[in-house]
C-alpha cells in the first residue's frame, strides 16, 4: 500500500550539464501534474508527464525542474564588426578634432553597447532529454520510498479500524436474535397489564411479533457488510497495485449497510453497536483519502 503524499529528488550529470528534478505529491482523487518549464525546454514536458503517469494512478504532483549548462559550448560571444568599425572611426575623429588623448583600447571597445553580445546556442536536445529521464526516474524512485513508508502506516491504521468494525459487527450479530425475543417478552407483559389478568390472543400476539421480526431483520445487511470487510482486507493485502479507488467504493457500501441497520434497529443496545460501526467506517474513509 502506498500513500499519495511524498517527496523525491533526482539529479543527473553528464558533459558538465546538470538536470535536477524535484517532485512533491499530495492527495487528489484524480491524477494532476503541474510542471513549469522555460520556453526553451518545453520539449521535455512530455518526458516528465509520461514518467509520472507510468508511475502513479492518482494524486497531485508538483514538479520543480532546473538545468545548468557549464560546458564550453554553453555560451558564445558575437562581435558586430561593422558597428565596432564605426565606433573606432568616431573615436579617431573626436581625437583629431578636439585634441584628446587616445585611450580607446580593445577593452573599452568590447564594453561599448551592442558591439559584443553573448548568445546561447541551441543545446543538445537528445542529451538533455536523456538526463531528464534519468533525473525523473531517480526522483520517482525516492518519492516511492517515502510514499511506501507512509503507506505502511496507513495500512496499519486501516487494519486496526477494520478490526474494530468487525468487533462491533460480531456484537451486533450476537445481539440481533435477542432483540426479537426481548420485544416478544416486553409486548406480552404490556398486553397482560392492559388486559388486567385476561390471557391475550396468542395468534394475534405471534403475528405482531412476526411483523416486528421481519421489519427489524438485519441478516441481509450483516451478510453484505461481512462480505465488504473481507474484500476490503483482501485489497489492502495486495502489493504493487492501486487500491484507493476500490477501497473508497467499498467504504461507501459499508456506510450504506450500516445506515440501513441503524434505520431497522429498535433496540438501544444494537443501536449502540451500529453507532460504533458508523464511527469506524468514517475513520476508514478518512484514511482511504491518502491511499493511491
Amino acid at each position: 500500500m502506498k500513500s499519495m503524499t511524498g517527496y523525491g529528488k533526482g539529479v543527473a550529470v553528464k558533459d558538465k550539464r546538470t538536470v535536477t528534478v524535484e517532485i512533491k505529491s499530495v492527495n487528489n482523487r484524480f491524477l494532476e501534474i503541474a510542471c513549469k518549464l522555460p520556453k526553451s525546454l518545453m520539449y521535455i514536458d512530455d518526458i516528465i508527464q509520461k514518467g509520472i503517469k507510468a508511475y502513479a494512478s492518482r494524486g497531485s504532483f508538483d514538479v520543480y525542474f532546473s538545468y545548468v549548462n557549464l560546458s564550453e559550448s554553453a555560451k558564445k560571444v558575437t562581435v558586430d564588426k561593422a558597428l565596432a568599425a564605426e565606433y573606432v572611426a568616431a573615436a579617431k575623429t573626436l581625437r583629431a578634432e578636439f585634441m584628446l588623448e587616445d585611450d580607446y583600447n580593445v577593452t573599452a571597445l568590447l564594453r561599448t553597447p551592442d558591439v559584443a553580445s553573448v548568445t546561447v546556442p541551441d543545446d543538445d536536445r537528445e542529451l538533455v532529454a536523456e538526463l531528464t529521464k534519468q533525473a525523473v526516474s531517480d526522483a520517482l524512485s525516492n518519492l516511492n520510498k517515502m510514499r511506501q513508508v507512509e503507506g505502511d502506516g496507513v495500512y496499519a491504521d486501516l487494519m486496526s479500524l477494520i478490526g474494530n468494525l468487525e468487533g462491533y459487527l460480531k456484537k451486533a450479530i450476537a445481539r440481533a436474535p435477542q432483540v426479537v425475543a426481548d420485544y416478544k417478552a416486553a409486548l406480552l407483559l404490556r398486553v397482560k397489564e392492559l388486559l388486567d389478568g385476561y390471557e391475550p390472543d396468542e395468534g394475534k400476539l405471534l403475528n405482531e411479533v412476526a411483523f416486528f421480526a421481519d421489519k427489524a431483520d438485519i441478516n441481509e445487511e450483516i451478510s453484505r457488510l461481512s462480505s465488504h470487510i473481507n474484500q476490503f482486507k483482501a485489497i489492502c493485502g495486495e502489493a504493487n497495485a492501486p487500491q484507493g479507488r476500490r477501497l473508497d467504493f467499498l467504504s461507501q457500501e459499508m456506510v450504506r449497510e450500516v445506515n440501513t441497520m441503524g434505520s431497522k434497529s429498535n433496540d438501544i443496545t444494537l443501536t449502540g453497536f451500529v453507532i460504533g460501526m458508523k464511527n469506524e467506517v468514517e475513520k476508514i474513509k478518512e484514511q482511504i483519502r491518502n491511499v493511491e
